[in-house]
């Protein structure tokens, strides 16, 4: 049998300067070039059929460009950044069907092959609006840090749950408290990557759905999706992501990886 035909997708970038912990962070130098276009080169690596950075300031977009990187200038005051992609599908006429894929601008380390999974993953579940990924979590302290977020599928690799807080529980391993826990349970719990595939049509409609409250208790956009009734599709990887940049000491590990590969 033949391969199976390469899923055709849009890979999104989108790009705020105004980071309050690492200002002007897309435009960041790393190995003699801008964050958000080493991002850029890594999603062109994924077989995406385009990548647009979706930039909120036009030194972004000028930077984008001197590198020969795709970029498009949208409104600077959208609320989140589901908002901005959704008028970036606007801008590139993308139809409702259309498949397209969300890379965080500070994510230079991440794996083209994570975003072809993903993309692809949506492609086969026709009832799902949404796909997203997930890797195994192989530490107690990790699975208590309410800054990783954790996920709970259902048979069909569905997402049940989304949470900061330690799910799911293990009853009878947890009873004395995690401080206490050697282990976790099996299977192993599930940490949640934020990459993102989406519908361009559900991408659109998206921010017009009334957010929810617990959308707003976990401070996680994607539990409004959850919330409406619609289904996200997880991909399970046996990968861990590289790490993202956040703040100045991201960025400075960052800079070490890139150049300890060279």
């Amino acid at each position: 049998m033949g391969a199976a035909p390469a899923v055709g997708f849009t890979v999104l970038i989108p790009a705020r300067l105004a980071s309050t912990r690492l200002p002007d962070k897309p435009l960041a130098d790393l190995a003699g070039k801008p964050m958000v276009v080493h991002v850029a080169e890594r999603a062109a690596r994924s077989g995406a059929a385009a990548v647009v950075v979706a930039a909120d300031d036009p030194r972004t977009v000028a930077a984008c460009a001197a590198h020969g990187v795709r970029a498009i200038l949208t409104r600077s005051d959208h609320a989140t950044g589901s908002d901005r992609l959704a008028e970036a599908c606007e801008q590139l006429g993308l139809a409702g069907d259309d498949l397209v894929v969300n890379v965080q601008g500070d994510e230079p380390l991440i794996e083209p092959a994570l975003i072809e999974a993903c993309a692809a993953l949506l492609a086969e579940r026709p009832e799902c609006v949404m796909a997203t990924a997930a890797h195994a979590i192989d530490s107690v302290e990790e699975f208590a840090n309410p800054n990783v977020v954790k996920v709970v599928c259902d048979a069909l690799g569905r997402a049940l749950a989304f949470s900061r807080a330690p799910i799911p529980w293990w009853r009878d391993g947890y009873a004395a408290g995690l401080g206490a826990a050697t282990a976790l349970g099996d299977p192993a719990p599930l940490r949640h990557i934020g990459l993102y595939a989406y519908r361009a049509g559900f991408l659109r409609r998206y921010p017009t759905l009334p957010p929810a409250p617990i959308e707003a208790l976990e401070s996680l956009e994607q539990l409004r999706v959850l919330w409406h009734g619609e289904r996200i599709a997880v991909h399970v990887s046996a990968m861990r992501p590289g790490p993202g940049v956040d703040t100045l000491a991201d960025l400075e590990r960052v800079r070490a990886l890139l150049a300890a590969a060279r």
